[in-house]
């Protein structure tokens, strides 16, 4: 442990109680003394408070830079409002995925936020490939993430006017005192906020919000079960270099324009591929989610069959769904299984457990996206 990276809150999660494990290179909270399950009921009926300042956050500055990221990735970036969010995947010639990101517009520059595991493979993949001319920088910054139905009570005693934004917009504020930038986003299906922050200020503003009645410290424990019953890949798993975003039922990731017959269609590392698999629906396996049923989780790797006792897939992402009451897990699942209300079968511990293919999310999304 003593090899890790540690965040800017390092020494307030010890102090809270917390268990620390290995996560990305960094020493991270996994669940404090509230425990997981807890943890997760609280954000969803609550306000819960993340530590992801191990995630890379960039600027890409250069004379067009939404254009000059456009090579790099299927998202409709040109199409972007200044001081909105979007979705994005860097993808390789061979039409995988090598991470997934997200891109503010935040005027004359992007803003960028990329996963920790990838933090250096996709700078080094930005600075080789992109337009001369850009340049990214790598900020030493904070991140926090505060989840939950009632994120936007604590929101509007410390920061009222980030209360305006509506889900995937982003800005600048002064949050009791301190500069923030913060975004109406997350990761976990609830509204929130994602809070980028000086290092230096990282650890006032956190014991800033979990002074407020609602806010508990919340660790990567909880973050991943919310994120599962919430349908959210988490990269390396759900998806990776050997999926496509059409196999990883991302579809929705690739911008109209830059589909066949858009205005700036292709012009991405794998564009021959991936748009053939949008427009002939021409893939083998598809991402879903799956619900069990009784009380056993199916975990990561667990492999799928047909009731004809042929193998069918493997389960990607899984456990037990606490706000669901059962055991939900997302997959890849060969076509012909994959329609939603289909049962499949996980093998776990030398039993075959059946599974319903059902469409993600497993909860309603509480994003706010105005009146």
């Amino acid at each position: 442990m003593s090899e890790l990276k540690r965040t800017p809150l390092h020494d307030l999660h010890v102090e809270l109680g917390a268990r620390m494990v290995p996560f990305a290179g960094y020493a991270m909270p996994v669940q404090y003394p509230l425990g997981v399950k807890k943890e997760h009921e609280h954000t969803r009926g609550a306000c819960g408070l993340f530590d992801v300042s191990h995630m890379g956050q960039l600027l890409l500055r250069g004379p067009a830079p939404a254009a000059a990221l456009e090579t790099l990735v299927p998202a409709d970036l040109l199409g972007l409002p200044e001081g909105m969010q979007r979705y994005a995947l860097f993808t390789s010639e061979e039409g995988g995925i090598l991470d997934d990101l997200m891109v503010v517009n935040a005027g004359d520059h992007l803003y960028l936020v990329v996963n920790a595991a990838c933090r250096e493979q996709d700078i080094a993949h930005l600075r080789e490939h992109l337009p001369e001319g850009h340049e990214i920088e790598e900020l030493d910054r904070g991140l926090l993430a505060l989840q939950g139905p009632q994120t936007a009570e604590v929101m509007a005693r410390l920061c009222p006017a980030a209360c305006e934004l509506v889900f995937m917009q982003h800005g600048k504020f002064t949050l009791d005192g301190i500069d923030v930038w913060i975004s109406r986003s997350g990761y976990t299906g609830e509204d929130g906020f994602e809070i980028s922050v000086a290092a230096d200020q990282s650890e006032a503003l956190a014991r800033r919000l979990l002074g407020e009645p609602e806010v508990e410290a919340i660790g990567l424990g909880a973050r991943d079960s919310l994120r599962l019953e919430a349908g959210l890949c988490l990269y390396g798993h759900d998806i990776d270099t050997t999926t496509t975003p059409v196999e990883g039922g991302l579809i929705w990731a690739i911008g109209k324009p830059r589909r066949r017959g858009g205005e700036r269609a292709g012009g991405f590392p794998g564009a021959e591929r991936i748009l053939h698999q949008v427009a002939e629906k021409d893939h083998s396996c598809k991402r879903v989610g799956l619900l069990g049923e009784g009380r056993a989780p199916v975990r990561e790797g667990a492999e799928l069959f047909s009731a004809q006792d042929e193998r069918i897939g493997v389960v990607t992402s899984g456990g037990f769904g606490p706000t669901v009451g059962k055991p939900v897990a997302m997959g890849h699942v060969a076509i012909a299984h994959a329609e939603v209300g289909a049962t499949v079968y996980a093998e776990v511990r030398g039993k075959r457990l059946p599974m319903t293919v059902s469409k993600p999310p497993f909860v309603t999304p509480g994003y706010y996206r105005g009146k």
